[in-house]
């Protein structure tokens, strides 16, 4: 299934200078979420790990499903201010503005998981995160790499991706 047909591309948005990836339409696919999502379970090592982490808020969509699939947990990682205390917080900057990621402690080999790579900001704070938390984070995943923005690596990996431009 060639899911780059489902994901449009908006330019100067949510900035000028930007190209916004909108995973709407492929969310609106029955048939193609669910090629997503099995696509994504089949690049993880499942017996290494114990739950998902999804980033709000598109992650949490990804990851919630990735976690029913794979009957492991699902733990989400909010926005400042969403989840109540006690919490641990990671503030970051990202390629249009900064912004703070919160959860609560906890234990267990995690994958995290996003939507979109983009200058990598969001994963490294999500992956210091989880650290800070107490979770050991085994893999990273993504449904967009955009490889023209970032050299990121997790554990000197590319990080995992169903598609990249």
């Amino acid at each position: 299934m060639d899911l780059n047909q489902l994901i449009r591309t908006v330019p100067d948005f949510p900035t000028p200078g930007v190209y916004f990836k909108d995973i709407a339409p492929l969310l609106a696919d029955s048939r193609a979420l669910q090629y997503t999502v099995d696509s994504l379970v089949e690049k993880i090592d499942l017996k290494n790990m114990d739950a998902f982490v999804g980033l709000e808020s598109r992650g949490f969509i990804f990851a919630s499903m990735m976690a029913a699939k794979a009957n492991k947990g699902f733990i989400p990682f909010r926005k400042k201010g969403k989840l109540p205390p006690p919490i641990i917080a990671e503030s970051y900057n990202l390629e249009y503005g900064s912004a703070t990621l919160e959860a609560q402690s906890g234990k267990g080999r995690v994958v995290i998981v996003d939507d979109v790579l983009a200058t990598g900001g969001t994963l490294d704070a999500s992956i210091k995160l989880a650290t800070k938390c107490g979770y050991s984070v085994e893999d990273v995943i993504v449904l967009i790499d955009l490889t023209f923005l970032n050299q990121f690596r997790f554990k000197n990996n590319k990080i995992k991706s169903l598609i990249a431009y």
